[in-house]
């Protein structure tokens, strides 16, 4: 019988979930841990939950499709075995920590950290981005590697020509022993008026130095001011984009429709169509869908290879990609065909706008 419209229990039966039970268990998680989630009379929707960024993409389409669409948590239920579950560290976990910094708000999304120094250096850094709607928090881990010197009051000042970001503070590493990694970090303030474009960022490690017994640890210096150049640090597009897929894709696509469809073309200069793939990827920042993430051994290069990309802009704005990536017969590069879709046209554009 065809149920009946407005019927409670068919909806819970037919209407999948908008996430696996997976993502829904991490995001709770995440809600929990974000400051005063607790005490919010914000009313708690799965459009309230945190965003969670996928892991990594099944290696097929069809991976574990008839294993309750591959859903660990849902099958240990079925089957009644026990899944093994590892703990998941909330990455935000140190911005929390600071009232000062907690008080911003919810991050939306953390990058993995970016290498800001060489690792057999005297001090090795490193930096995660939190992104939130309006600020973004840089998180530099530094590591004092130099076995006669304790570092005092460490910063990481950068700098950039952007209208779209502006340093608004900073928070010091008070002390850092020898083999100790302390955290620094830098609030930068996003104008959301201004379009997002990438901005390389030039950053210099400030910090005193104090010298000690490497025997004892005991001072044997008054502080002196110091500084060290890094390696720069860019904001991207790419980094206010979370990974996150959709339960089908074909059917998310219909949906958004072409209202706010943004339609490019581009040459790019790779020679094999694999590593165009992968870059493709990763200039969007956006989930692979339908195991379209890899081309399959021994098809490189022999047709056109269809990229399902999905994500969640920064805000909340659900975006969808479709990206055509054919070798060129001459062997002079690869060209890329993309479609961005999404309920915002600024959002649209500066996504597209991601491909160099």
């Amino acid at each position: 019988d065809a149920p009946q419209a407005g019927d409670p229990a068919a909806f819970v039966l037919l209407q999948g979930l908008p996430m696996s039970f997976d993502r829904l268990d991490r995001s709770i998680r995440a809600y929990v841990k974000a400051p005063a989630a607790l005490e919010s009379a914000e009313q708690l929707t799965f459009s309230a939950l945190p965003i969670v960024e996928e892991y990594a993409e099944p290696e097929s389409a069809a991976d574990d499709a008839g294993e309750m669409g591959g859903d660990a948590v849902l099958m240990a239920a079925v089957t009644g075995e026990k899944e093994e579950k590892k703990e998941v560290v909330d990455p935000a976990a140190a911005v929390y920590a600071i009232p000062e910094l907690a008080s911003l708000g919810r991050v939306f999304r953390s990058s993995p950290p970016t290498e800001l120094s060489e690792e057999e250096t005297e001090y090795v850094v490193r930096c995660i981005k939190h992104v939130m709607p309006e600020h973004i928090i840089l998180q530099f881990l530094i590591q004092n590697t130099v076995d006669d010197q304790r570092l005092e009051n460490c910063t990481v000042a950068i700098e950039g020509d952007s209208e779209c970001f502006e340093v608004a503070g900073e928070v010091a590493a008070e002390n850092i022993k020898y083999g100790e990694t302390v955290h620094a970090f830098t609030v930068v303030t996003r104008n959301p008026e201004v379009p997002l474009a990438p901005c390389n960022f030039e950053c210099v490690l400030r910090f005193g130095i104090v010298q000690v017994d490497p025997k004892t640890g005991e001072d044997e210096s008054d502080p002196f001011d110091e500084e060290y150049p890094l390696e720069e640090l860019e904001l991207a597009t790419s980094d206010f984009m979370a990974k996150v897929s959709v339960p089908d894709f074909r059917q998310g696509w219909e949906q958004v429709g072409n209202t706010n469809e943004v339609l490019e073309k581009f040459a790019l200069q790779f020679k094999k169509q694999e590593d165009a793939v992968a870059a493709v990827i990763d200039f969007l920042g956006m989930q692979p869908c339908d195991g379209t993430g890899h081309i399959k051994p021994g098809e490189g290069g022999k047709k056109p290879h269809m990229l399902h990309l999905s994500g969640v802009f920064v805000g909340g704005t659900q975006v969808l990609a479709r990206a055509q990536v054919a070798a060129q017969g001459d062997a002079s590069g690869v060209l890329l065909k993309i479609a961005v879709r999404s309920d915002d046209p600024d959002v649209s554009r500066m996504v597209a706008d991601c491909i160099r």
